[in-house]
C-alpha cells in the first residue's frame, strides 16, 4: 500500500485547469501578428503590462464559463484597451444642449483663421517677445494692443489669462491695502469660487459696500469716500437681473464721481462686447467702446464669450493706469501664452468687418441661425435618428429656446429648433439613452426636460458627421457599454 495518498481532483476542475494551462503567455501574445501594431503604437513595456492586465480579466472569466482566447485574440483585445484609455477627454463632442457658449463644454469654437493662427504659433518659433525691427526684446502685449485701442477707442490696452485674473490684477494694483467702492447689487457670484467679494479680500483691497441689493444711488457712493478709497468699482450683472423697484448708478456718473475725488473707475463688464448684440435680436448689451467713452479708468471683459475666441482677459483704459497694471509682478503669473495670442490676434482682426462677423465667427454665426434655418435641418435628420433609436424612442421634430450661456444675457433666449426623443412603450429610460449618446466616439450632449430628451440643432454645423456619430448607436433595445467610445 503507497503511503502517499491519492486526491481525487473532479473532471469539472481538470478541464477548467486545462483551460486555464492552455491560455497563451505574455511572451506568445507579444508574438502574435496583431502585437506588431501594438507595440509600435504604445510601445513594448507598455504593452506588456496591458497584456498581462488582459490576461489577467480573461482567466477571470474562463472561471466564470467564458471561452479561452488565442494569442491573437488577446494581443486585439489589449489593443482596443489601450485605445480606449489613450483616448483623450477633450475629444470632440457635439454641443446639443442649447447653450451657445457652454462653459463645461469649452464655451466659444473659434474662427478658422484663428485656429490657424494658433497652429502656425505651434509648428515654429515665433517673434513673441521680440522686435523684429530692432533686433531687441519686444512686448508680447503689442500683438494685441493696438488692435484693442483700435477697436474700443481706449489709450491702451493689456490682456491677462481670462476676465476674473483681470478683475484682480486691476484691484490688487489700484486698491492694494485701500479700500474699493462698490454696489451691495453688484457683488456677482459666477461660476466655480468667483465671488466678487472673495476677489476683492485676495486681492488685498477692503471691499466697503453701499447701497441695497435692489437701489443704489450716487449718494451712496460719495458717503463711502475717505482718504483709504483707492478705487470705485462697478460690476454688470451680466448672469442676472434684479427687476422691479430698482436703481443703480451709470458708469459715466460714477466715472465723474471717481474724476472730482482723483480716483480711478473700475468697470468690469463681465462677458464683454465688442458690437450692437441687438442685431441677433438679443437684449442690447453695453459694448466695451460705451463703457471706455463714459469715462472708465479701465474697463474688463471677456474674450471667450461674446467676444468669440479664446480665454482671455481684456483690460483697456487710460494709459498711465495701464501701465501701472504692467508693472505689477503679478502681470507675469497671469499672462497668456504664444498660442492663445495668435488666436486673440486673429479673433480680433475678424472685428475690422462686422458685416461679415456672423459668417467667420463661429459663436456669432449661431446666435444669427434663423429658426427656419434650424427647422429644416430637424426635419433632415428626424428619420436618420428614428431609424438609430427604433423600436425603443420615438423621434419628433420640436420647437425649443436656446440661450447664450457662460452668463451672458441671462434672460434672452433665441428661437431654435430640435429633435425630441422619448421612451416607446418604457423599453428605455431618457438617462440610459443621454448615456449611450455620451458614449459615442464623438459624443452627442442634449438636455433632458418636459419628459424628452432634446437636442437643440442651433449650433450644429456639420450634418454629415453628426448622422456618422449616431448612425454608430447598436440597435435598440440591445444593452450599450456606457461610456466607451465606439
Amino acid at each position: 500500500m503507497s503511503s502517499v495518498s491519492e486526491k481525487t481532483v473532479p473532471e469539472e476542475e481538470q478541464t477548467l485547469d486545462a483551460r486555464l494551462r492552455a491560455l497563451p503567455s505574455v511572451s506568445a501574445v507579444l508574438n502574435a501578428s496583431q502585437a506588431s501594431n501594438l507595440v509600435h503604437r504604445f510601445g513594448r513595456h507598455v504593452s506588456t503590462e496591458a497584456i498581462r492586465a488582459t490576461l489577467l480579466e480573461t482567466r477571470q472569466a474562463i472561471k466564470l464559463g467564458a471561452a479561452v482566447l488565442d494569442a491573437e485574440c488577446v494581443a486585439r483585445q489589449t489593443l482596443a484597451r489601450l485605445e480606449t484609455n489613450n483616448c483623450s477627454g477633450l475629444r470632440p463632442l457635439f454641443n446639443l444642449t442649447g447653450t451657445i457658449l457652454h462653459t463645461n463644454l469649452g464655451r466659444a469654437v473659434l474662427a478658422e483663421g484663428a485656429i490657424e493662427a494658433a497652429n502656425a504659433s505651434m509648428r515654429s518659433a515665433v517673434a513673441l517677445e521680440f522686435d523684429l525691427a530692432t533686433g531687441k526684446r519686444g512686448e508680447r502685449d503689442d500683438y494685441v494692443r493696438s488692435l484693442l485701442c483700435e477697436l474700443t477707442g481706449a489709450e491702451d490696452a493689456t490682456v491677462v489669462n481670462n476676465n476674473a485674473a483681470a478683475v484682480f490684477l486691476c484691484l490688487n494694483t489700484l486698491a492694494l491695502g485701500r479700500e474699493a467702492i462698490v454696489s451691495r447689487g453688484e457683488l456677482i457670484e459666477i461660476g466655480g469660487a468667483f465671488r466678487m467679494p472673495d476677489i476683492m479680500a485676495r486681492a488685498g483691497t477692503k471691499m466697503v459696500e453701499v447701497g441695497t441689493t435692489n437701489r443704489t444711488h450716487a449718494r451712496d457712493y460719495r458717503a463711502a469716500l475717505s482718504e483709504a478709497t483707492g478705487v470705485i468699482l462697478k460690476v454688470h450683472t451680466s448672469n442676472y437681473r434684479i427687476q422691479g423697484f430698482t436703481a443703480e448708478v451709470g458708469a459715466a456718473e460714477l466715472a465723474s464721481i471717481a474724476r472730482e475725488n482723483n480716483l480711478p473707475l473700475l468697470n468690469d463688464l463681465g462677458s464683454g462686447t465688442l458690437i450692437d448684440v441687438a442685431r441677433f435680436g438679443l437684449k442690447q448689451e453695453p459694448t466695451v467702446r460705451e463703457a471706455v467713452s463714459q469715462g472708465a479708468g479701465l474697463v474688463t471683459f471677456s474674450g471667450d464669450k461674446l467676444l468669440g475666441g479664446p480665454q482671455a482677459g481684456f483690460i483697456v483704459g487710460e494709459r498711465g493706469l495701464i501701465a501701472e497694471v504692467n508693472r505689477n509682478p503679478m502681470k507675469r503669473a497671469l499672462r497668456i501664452d504664444k498660442i492663445r495670442l495668435a488666436a486673440i490676434e486673429a479673433t480680433l482682426k475678424l472685428y475690422r468687418d462686422p458685416d461679415r462677423l456672423s459668417e467667420r465667427l463661429p459663436a456669432l454665426r449661431a446666435m444669427a441661425r434663423s429658426q427656419a434655418d434650424i427647422r429644416a435641418q430637424t426635419q433632415r435628420l428626424q428619420p436618420v435618428l428614428a431609424r438609430s433609436l427604433a423600436p425603443c424612442y420615438v423621434v419628433e421634430c420640436c420647437d425649443c429656446e436656446s440661450q447664450i450661456g457662460s452668463g451672458a444675457l441671462p434672460l434672452d433666449t433665441i428661437a431654435s429648433a430640435g429633435l425630441v426623443m422619448r421612451s416607446k412603450n418604457g423599453c428605455g429610460g431618457l438617462e440610459k439613452l443621454a448615456a449611450a449618446l455620451r458614449g459615442l466616439k464623438r459624443p452627442v450632449i442634449g438636455r433632458i426636460a418636459n419628459g424628452g430628451l432634446t437636442l437643440d440643432l442651433r449650433c450644429l454645423d456639420d450634418e454629415d458627421e453628426f448622422v456618422s456619430a449616431v448612425t454608430g448607436l447598436e440597435p435598440w433595445p440591445v444593452e450599450l457599454s456606457i461610456g466607451q467610445p465606439r
